[in-house]
């Protein structure tokens, strides 16, 4: 199955989102057909902070056009933050969209985690990942939203992540687990590899970015039909 990527949102997860749907392909010995249309992350900061999911969504749509212009067979948002307009662009969208919340929550359950800390933009934290947990309770340092969410928003837009800004991303996490009980600590902002990959932090961390990416995988591989992606 061709994959395409809504990628530039921001330039840092779509290098990730490439390098291990890559790897992932290459470890299944299968070929990656794969399209990536350029998105702009100052749009979506914008449209993110008024809310204005339309505008989004119709800048999504006009990108998965160019997807489906291009051969891809269905298409993915590379950033949680992003999917703030899922929905919205979902109705509009002119190729099956694959969610990158959808499979956390089975994810986590079959994981055997209860509770989660939630690290990323403000509105995936206050929304603790737009509602969509059931099987598993979120948590987020309430207090800090605003300021760990600008914290998120300075290092997508700027595709880099230095030593002050990874400590408080390491101790956000830490706090998560022991002040607010959290289980493991999910990065469910798609740049926040940034600053954890490669750090050893004494506490549990999953990548939202690694689940999407796995389910992406096997639809490219033809081991997952988009019908069951759907139904995640």
């Amino acid at each position: 199955m061709h994959i395409g990527l809504i990628g530039g949102i921001g330039v840092a997860a779509t290098l990730v989102y490439y390098q291990r749907l890559t790897a992932a392909m290459e470890a299944r010995g299968a070929r990656l057909e794969l399209t990536i249309a350029h998105a702009h992350v100052h749009d979506l900061v914008r449209n993110n902070l008024a809310d204005n999911r339309a505008a989004q969504a119709e800048i999504y749509v006009r990108l998965i056009d160019q997807l489906r212009a291009a051969g891809a067979d269905c298409a993915a948002i590379t950033s949680l933050g992003g999917h703030f307009c899922f929905e919205e662009t979902k109705a509009l969208s002119s190729l099956p969209l694959v969610s990158a919340v959808a499979p956390l929550d089975d994810h986590f359950a079959s994981e055997g985690l209860r509770r989660v800390g939630l690290l990323g933009t403000r509105v995936v934290m206050r929304t603790r990942l737009y509602g969509q947990l059931r099987k598993t309770e979120a948590v987020a340092l309430d207090d800090e939203i605003d300021e760990i969410g600008q914290s998120y928003q300075d290092v997508a837009v700027a595709g880099i992540c230095d030593e002050a800004m990874r400590a408080r991303f390491l101790d956000a996490g830490r706090r998560l687990v022991e002040d607010a009980g959290a289980e493991a600590v999910v990065l469910a902002g798609t740049d926040l590899n940034l600053a954890f990959d490669g750090q050893t932090t004494g506490y549990r961390v999953i990548d939202a970015l690694d689940v999407h990416v796995d389910l992406l995988a096997r639809l490219a591989a033809g081991e997952t039909t988009l019908e069951a992606a759907e139904a995640a």
